[in-house]
């Protein structure tokens, strides 16, 4: 029988993967719902589904959050992963509120560092890992921003001449494939993230010998990240949908497509990436090949900020919520 922190493990690893649902569901469906390809209510039920079987897909993703962050899972106990889960939870929720599309991933992995520091000193950091998994981070969003121009351009170049009422009557029918790779691939990269943290703890605690991602984990932090996304997220569906650029469905498809490819691109190399900055990034690339003022780059810079405070603030609250636990129960 697990004991209680084990349990408690579960319930925040889940409740993250629960909230990341909700947080980023804008991820998916924000573009579909702007322009009105979909109704709110059917976008956010395509993107639960699609979400559940992008979860189950593979774990390459959750062996890179549970072992490449520490030097070994035997470094870290229950109470620290505890504090890095209700740090990165605490972020999620003050950004959900304002509607800042800011990381579940940078929380999470901000989380973690800020957790294992204050408990085991950085020694216990695995840095080659950790720059590596900050690298895709940080790259991620460049490269869709770069490949959202090239498709805008390439579709402006096929379609430029077609009459746009046909244009976006056809795209706007095109939305509901673009959204559902949109929904799996984000499936398929953030659901394992919960994963890799649930994984890690039952290693460190002996109830695993290998990291191994046990099936019934794979399917709660799936349904876990279904549910949260059936829950929506309309605060920061109203920013993605039409803060930073005001989308048409040609725009709106390729914004999809072009961040379904780059974010499943990123599973297949077992690399973890931010959904919410792979699509920004998209966006801003796509706005910018229609017209380079197009973007409301106040409005991104704001984004930006909230991504570059996400792994310090982060830290610093796990490392305060782990001074807690051990004064209060230990």
């Amino acid at each position: 029988m697990p004991d209680i922190l084990m349990i408690v493990v579960i319930i925040c690893s889940l409740s993250f993967d629960y909230i990341n649902g909700f947080h980023d569901t804008a991820n998916a469906i924000a573009t579909s719902v702007s322009t009105r390809a979909l109704t709110p209510r059917r976008a956010v039920w395509l993107a639960a589904g699609l979400n559940l079987l992008g979860a189950l897909y593979s774990t390459g993703v959750a062996k890179t959050i549970g072992g490449d962050i520490v030097k070994s899972a035997h470094l870290v106990n229950e109470h620290t992963i505890i504090s890095a889960m209700l740090g990165a939870i605490c972020w999620n929720l003050l950004t959900w509120w304002f509607g800042i599309p800011s990381s579940s991933s940078h929380a999470l992995i901000g989380g973690i560092i800020g957790a294992v520091m204050i408990s085991k000193g950085s020694e216990a950091l695995n840095i080659e890992g950790i720059l590596k998994i900050v690298g895709s981070l940080i790259f991620s969003p460049v490269i869709a921003m770069i490949t959202g121009l090239i498709i805008m351009i390439a579709l402006f170049w096929i379609f430029g001449r077609m009459a746009p009422a046909k244009l976006n009557f056809r795209f706007k029918k095109m939305q509901v494939l673009s959204a559902a790779m949109m929904s799996f691939s984000h499936g398929s990269n953030d659901a394992q993230k919960a994963m890799g943290i649930i994984t890690l703890a039952l290693v460190s605690s002996g109830y695993l010998p290998t990291f191994e991602v046990p099936f019934w984990v794979k399917l709660a932090a799936a349904t876990a990240m279904g549910c949260g996304t059936a829950a929506g997220g309309w605060r920061i569906i109203r920013t993605m949908g039409g803060k930073i650029f005001k989308l048409e469905p040609i725009t709106g498809f390729a914004a999809d497509v072009n961040s379904s490819l780059v974010i499943f691109g990123a599973t297949l190399l077992h690399l973890p990436v931010s959904t919410t900055h792979v699509v920004s990034g998209s966006i801003m690339g796509i706005g910018s090949a229609k017209r380079i003022h197009a973007v409301r780059w106040g409005v991104a810079q704001q984004m930006v900020m909230a991504w570059v405070l996400t792994i310090p603030s982060t830290a610093v609250v796990s490392a305060i919520i782990y001074k807690l636990i051990t004064v209060i129960f230990l």
